[in-house]
């Protein structure tokens, strides 16, 4: 959906804050150019796009202090950015909106093996803080599909998990403290190195409000000792209802894996012609990893083997090596860019208890055949976290509506069987006006009082999250009282 031309208010506005920003930033940090701030219009929910008025990219936090300064001082409201990887629209930019990306801020601070983190700038990749510890035989458990660009400013703002979070947990789990900067220009410093801070969880708050409170310009990580060995099991089944109730019957017994995720024939398909993984041609595939000693691997996969049979699995494999083990991971990996080659798609978020699974996963067939949409399945099964792909063509008039609709619909269920509608993508855009379905008036009203708090003229990240009505309103509010 192609968003209106800027007016003449914002053009005359866009110079005037040009000429402040001149004074605090380098001049390759302010990106004017109506032809490159098209590169900012969307992130990865392409159906919307809106040029920002001018974004800006700073390198350190004195500078995101700066323009956040200027920004209030002048009424203009900022987008935070982190690598545009958002799937819900979080870093979907007005068209009177300065983009704040944090991209070039990707340095390392400080490493700590002994105390077990390390404190990076937010511009850097999930995958490269690994990297920056590998050499220790350190990892950063976090681990979402798209690690290779997502940058943990956005891993912060949506509280992003991955395949492995089944044990290590998502951000939140892993995050220590962060250096933030209110949208006054304020900078703010939470937690730190050390286990928890005293007070109010404020950093519990920050982790995962979509950057709708402040700008997270370094964080401290948890970093741990990689496992002594790991290995997956591939357990193919004729249905998905089977691999459902075969994921809840797992998690049922007390086994926690490292990893369970699950892919549907169709997705089965793409990623074994994309990354040619060695995939059995099922209808449901389940990729179970677990790791420890020699010892702990035998015991545990042989307890999911056990629990396996029982649901007559038409195939059940174990990786014989170290490369075999790569190349099932890459096959799961892929998926998304897999899946991009053959079909337009939107990918969904919701959260589901794991015994609800085998019922959702039928109920989202039955959709498909309602809506005439297929759908391809990809998700954290051992956590619930559902990612649909609904497969629409993108230049047939009304199909990416009647997506849409689909998408609502499967995110309704997903709250009524007891879940939620996000697991680590955030609501954004995509979500907001599903809020009211989670949630009621009282509790929709607590959340903007937080948001009041920390931003009183509600101009950091504008149109997320909440019903855009209420958003609307809330910045009537705001402006009245100035």
């Amino acid at each position: 959906m192609e968003m209106p031309s800027p007016n003449a208010a914002i053009l005359s506005r866009k110079a005037e804050l040009i000429a402040q920003l001149s004074r605090v930033l380098p001049a390759d940090a302010i990106i004017s150019d109506v032809v490159e701030t098209r590169a900012y219009e969307c992130d990865a929910l392409t159906a919307y796009k809106c040029p920002p008025m001018l974004a800006v990219l700073p390198r350190s936090t004195q500078e995101v202090s700066e323009v956040l300064r200027l920004c209030h001082a002048m009424g203009v409201p900022v987008v935070p950015r982190g690598a545009g990887t958002s799937l819900a629209g979080g870093a979907l930019p007005t068209a009177d909106c300065v983009i704040l990306g944090v991209a070039r801020m990707n340095e390392v601070l400080e490493t700590d093996y002994d105390n077990r983190f390390i404190r990076v700038q937010t511009g850097r990749t999930n995958l490269s803080v690994s990297g920056a510890v590998a050499e220790a035989d350190f990892f950063y458990a976090p681990d979402p599909s798209s690690q290779l660009a997502c940058a943990i400013a956005g891993n912060i703002a949506m509280n992003s998990g991955g395949a492995h979070c089944l044990k290590y947990g998502v951000t939140t789990n892993n995050l220590l403290g962060v250096t933030m900067v209110m949208m006054d220009g304020t900078a703010v410093e939470l937690g730190g190195a050390h286990l928890d801070a005293g007070g109010l969880d404020l950093l519990g708050v920050i982790c995962g409000s979509e950057g709708q409170l402040a700008v997270v310009t370094e964080a401290t990580l948890r970093i741990l000792r990689k496992p002594e060995g790991a290995r997956p099991v591939l357990i193919g089944f004729d249905s998905n209802e089977v691999a459902g109730a075969c994921v809840s019957d797992i998690i049922k017994a007390g086994v926690l894996p490292v990893a369970i995720e699950f892919m549907d024939r169709p997705c089965i398909e793409a990623c074994e012609a994309f990354a040619k993984a060695g995939y059995p041609m099922c209808e449901a595939l389940l990729i179970i990893e677990v790791e420890g000693s020699d010892a702990e691997i035998a015991h545990q996969l042989g307890l999911i083997t056990e629990i396996a049979r029982r649901h007559d699995p038409v195939e059940l494999r174990e990786a014989g090596d170290a490369e075999e083990a790569a190349r099932i991971w890459l096959g799961r990996k892929s998926a998304f860019g897999a899946m991009g080659q053959i079909n337009d798609y939107m990918c969904l978020d919701g959260t589901i208890p794991v015994s609800a699974l085998p019922l959702v996963l039928r109920r989202i067939g039955e959709m498909s055949k309602d809506f005439g949409l297929g759908v391809a399945n990809v998700f954290h099964a051992g956590d619930g976290n559902m990612h649909p792909l609904i497969l629409f063509d993108a230049n047939k008039p009304g199909d990416l509506e009647r997506c849409e609709e689909f998408g609502a619909e499967v995110l309704k269920l997903c709250v009524e069987v007891g879940g939620c509608l996000t697991g680590e993508h955030g609501v954004g855009v995509e979500k907001r006006d599903l809020m009211l379905h989670q949630y009621g008036a009282a509790d929709i009203e607590a959340q903007l009082w937080v948001k009041d708090v920390f931003d009183p003229k509600w101009l950091l990240n504008p149109a997320k999250v909440f019903p855009l009505a209420t958003t609307e309103s809330r910045r009537s509010v705001a402006l009245a009282a100035e």
